[in-house]
Parts: C-alpha cells; sequence; structure tokens
C-alpha cells in the first residue's frame, strides 16, 4: 500500500504541475494581511517503527510494526506577515491501523481504527510571490490522539484496551504555488514530520506492553487555492 499511495501521488503531482505550468500567469503579489486556503488531497505515509520498548510483555522480542497510509482531503490557511513570509496551519484528521511486520506475530493488527489530528504551524518563506512561487517551512507539531483501540490479534493475549500518547514534534516543508488567475492558486507540497508515540497496552489496569514508535510521516498534498 505505501508504494501504492507514493505512485499515486507522484502521478497526481506531475499531471497537476504540468497543467498548472501551462496555464500559469502572473497575479497581482500577496501583500501583508492577506489570508490564502488551500483545499488539498493528502497522502500520509508513516513509518511507525518501534524504536524503544519499555516493557514488551507477551511480544517476542523481534517484534517490529508499521503503521498503513492513508490519503485524506486536508485544508490549509496561510496568513500572510509580507508578501515572502508566512504562517500557515491545517486541519485534517487521519487514521491509521499498526501491524505487526517482523517476528513470529508478523501479520497481526496490533492497533486498530487510531485517528491522529497533526496539529500544525509552519513558518514560511515565499520566493517569487506572484508568479510561480516555490517555497520553504518549518514549525512545530502535535500530534493528538483521539480514538485507537487495541488490534484483534492482541486481545487472545489478555489486552484489554490500549493508548496512544500526544506527542510535541517538528515538521518541514517544500512546496510551490502556481498562479491559474483571478487570486486562484494551484498548489504542490511536501512536509516530512518527525514525531513519536509511547503505545502502552493493558490488561485490565496492568500495563503489559509499553513501546515508543517513529510516526515520521511523508505528507503529501496537491490541490488548489484561493488568496483574499
Amino acid at each position: 500500500m505505501r508504494q501504492f499511495s507514493r505512485t499515486t501521488f507522484a502521478s497526481l503531482a506531475s499531471a497537476v504541475a504540468m497543467m498548472a505550468a501551462a496555464g500559469a500567469s502572473p497575479v497581482q503579489a500577496q501583500e501583508a494581511g492577506d489570508i490564502q486556503v488551500k483545499v488539498l488531497a493528502t497522502a500520509v505515509l508513516p513509518d511507525g517503527k518501534i524504536t524503544d520498548v519499555a516493557l514488551l510483555g507477551p511480544l517476542p522480542a523481534t517484534t517490529q510494526t508499521a503503521a498503513n497510509d492513508n490519503v485524506v482531503p486536508t485544508v490549509a490557511i496561510e496568513y500572510f506577515f509580507t508578501p515572502n513570509i508566512s504562517l500557515e496551519t491545517i486541519c485534517c484528521m487521519t487514521q491509521h491501523d499498526v501491524d505487526v511486520v517482523a517476528g513470529p506475530l508478523a501479520g497481526a493488527e496490533a492497533v486498530s481504527n487510531a485517528r491522529v489530528i497533526p496539529a500544525t504551524f509552519t513558518l514560511k518563506y515565499h520566493l517569487n510571490p506572484g508568479g510561480v512561487s516555490p517555497y520553504v517551512g518549518a514549525g512545530p507539531t502535535y500530534f493528538l490522539w483521539i480514538n485507537d483501540a487495541p488490534g484483534a490479534q492482541t486481545i487472545p493475549l489478555g489486552v484489554t484496551r490500549q493508548s496512544l500518547s500526544n506527542e510535541l514534534g517538528v515538521a518541514v516543508q517544500a512546496g510551490i504555488d502556481v498562479p491559474a488567475g483571478n487570486n486562484f492558486i494551484v498548489s504542490l507540497d511536501a512536509k516530512k514530520y518527525w514525531v513519536n508515540t509511547t503505545a502502552r497496552w493493558f490488561a485490565g489496569n496492568t500495563r503489559v506492553i509499553e513501546t515508543t514508535h517513529a510516526i515520521d510521516p511523508w505528507v503529501l498534498s496537491a490541490g488548489v487555492g484561493f488568496r483574499f
């Protein structure tokens, strides 16, 4: 699934870039106080591997996990302090399962339907505002897990509930905005996150498994925007 998602996004990005370049025309540059809103299709490609073990309980020491990819709609809202400098935040929620990919339990589901809100703010610098405008950015992120459940294969091991810790991390991004006339743009964006979570599985009130996971997703987006 990971390879399919990357290939699909690469094809979509190439098509969007060619169409945007064909119709690109300069528009009035952003001004201080402008707001830009983007609607995007976003591929979320997490890592999810175990990086530290505090308590492994009934699982073999060779156990390793990976989180599945997902494609979700997102909204990005951006405020321009100057034509070149802006602050952006994104709004989305993405759902992932975590599966065992190494060890005797390979193929088992460890975490089911984990939903996360990646609250992210990035300070961005735009080159060539008003034209075809590449940009770079960086800032903090806070992964807020709002739902998760133990995977079906952990329940026979005695697990009754599971939790993922909310954590602070960082994100960097790069992308390009291509003007399409009348304050519309076509946008391609790539973000790389570095953020961990501690996963805990419980039997009743007893913690039986605790592992730290590097989530560290790539987040790749393509879509359109409007500036006002």
